[in-house]
Formats: C-alpha cells, structure tokens, sequence
C-alpha cells in the first residue's frame, strides 16, 4: 500500500501540486487521471522519489519514504518496478539483454538462474521465444510487453506504469491493460498508473484519482464514475456526445432500469443458438 499525504510541489515559485493525499492499495490497480498540466505526472515522480516534495509524505506500507536517506531508500526502489511512456528499452541490446539488465544491477545471480527469470516474464507477457530479437524488431505492443516484463523481472512489489497504452491500437492497448491487471492480481502489487485512455480507466481502474489544476478534484472507483455528478470529471472522461450516450445507458443498466443485451435475452427467452445462420432460410 503507497500513502499519499498532503504532498505540495513547486517549481520556480509555480505550485504545480497542492495538499493533495491518497491511499492506493495492493492487489489493485490505482489510476491517475487527469488533463495535461494537471499535475499527475509530477505526484507520480514524487511517489518514485524522482521529485522531492515541498511539503507531506510518501508511506511505502508505513515507512517515511519522503523522510529516508541512502539506503533505507535505495532498498524501497528495488521493490519498484518502472514500465515508461516510451517502454525505454535500450536499443543496441536484445530483448534478452534489456530484461536481464536490472537483474545485472542488483543480484549476484548465475547466468543461468537470471536467463531462467528471463524466460519465466518473457513467457508471462506471452512473448516465449524472442530472446535474440532487438527492439527494432518488435512491433510497438511486443515493446511495451516486453518493457513489462522488465518492469516485473526483480518481483516488485510496487508497478508503476507511464502512459502505458501511447501509442497503440484500441485492441493491442486492451491486452496491455489485462496485462498489467492480471500481473497486478497475481504478485499482489501496488500498482499505479498514469493515463489519457478512458478504456483503460473503465476496465481497469479500481481506484482512480482525477486531477484538476494541482489538486485531487475526484477519488473512486470504475464504477462510481459512472453516477459521478461531479461536472469537471464527467466533461473529462465523457467528452463526446456518443460517450456521453454511453454513461447514460450504463447507468439505467446498473440501476436496473433497462436490461443489457443479455438479461434481455433471457427475458424473451432468446437463446444464441436461435440466431439465423447463414443458408438457414
């Protein structure tokens, strides 16, 4: 669990964050949302220690993150793991190599027991098999998988991802994401992430913090920004007419009030199989 305690940031006498707080728990993956310039990026670098707050604390499960020095904090960013906008691998490795790289930095492992933790993310991420390949040669979701696995290859206990879905297609940036939550289930990890895909907020996002101007404008979950009335939130995530449609209708579902596609099936008694199959007339 990561504590987010008042935490104000400035820059040239320019408050960029103010008094803003949050707790994001394990085992669910904790969303921050927000326009550009609202701020998400700069609490996101203060919750990894990249940025040093004017004022507050980071809780790492209920030690002073922001009050450590040296090595205390040295040993928290080992249970971090770091999964960047631009995957950041590096290009004159292979994939192999890019994986195998934090594990360089802070084991003392054999060869063979760090290419066999390898080879258990890379198949994780399902990507067996490209070990020799080079970032070059991979396609911009395998990049994103495969900084992924890099991100988890030491067993963090804390996932931190960047915009994970920039750049991608609507399908590939839907296997990022059930990436990220099966990961996020599975080890138990704190997980948070920075994001402008409102797909990803709507099938991930367990906690969501939006961001307005610096300042925490709305907290809940998935399904609270459904019957949200908060105006700046709803004007954010449902922005077009056809979204707006779209809350409107997942309201009267949730409520009740209409059935969705398959409770209306069972009320009418339709079945899939009574559907017309092609050269059944």
């Amino acid at each position: 669990m990561i504590e987010v305690k008042n935490i104000k940031k400035s820059f040239d006498g320019r408050v960029v964050i103010e008094e803003v707080s949050a707790v994001m728990k394990a085992g669910q993956c904790n969303l921050i949302i927000g326009a550009s310039g609202s701020g998400k990026t700069v609490l996101q670098k203060c919750m990894v220690g990249l940025f040093e707050p004017d004022f507050g604390e980071i809780l790492y499960n209920g030690q002073n993150f922001t009050a450590m020095k040296g090595e205390a904090k040295t040993e928290i960013r080992k249970e971090i793991g770091m999964l960047f906008q631009g995957s950041a691998l590096f290009d004159s490795l292979t994939v192999e190599e890019n994986i195998m790289f934090p594990l360089s930095m802070f084991t003392r492992d054999t060869h063979k027991k760090k290419l066999d933790r390898v080879n258990e993310v890379l198949d994780r991420v399902n990507l067996t098999g490209v070990n020799r390949k080079y970032p070059a040669e991979l396609s911009g979701g395998m990049k994103k998988r495969v900084a992924l696995a890099r991100a988890i290859v030491l067993n963090p206990k804390y996932l931190f991802c960047d915009e994970p879905n920039s750049g991608l297609d609507p399908q590939t940036s839907m296997v990022i994401d059930r990436l990220i939550k099966e990961i996020t289930l599975e080890f138990n990890m704190t997980t948070v992430v920075n994001t402008h895909d409102m797909n990803s907020v709507m099938e991930i996002g367990d906690y969501i913090l939006y961001m307005y101007q610096g300042r925490k404008e709305w907290e809940g979950s998935k399904k609270d920004i459904i019957f949200s009335k908060n105006e700046r939130l709803n004007s954010f995530i449902f922005a077009s007419e056809f979204l707006q449609d779209a809350k409107d209708m997942r309201m009267l579902e949730e409520t009740g009030r209409i059935p969705n596609h398959r409770n209306m099936d069972e009320m009418t008694g339709y079945r899939e199989t009574d559907r017309k199959q092609p050269g059944s007339e």
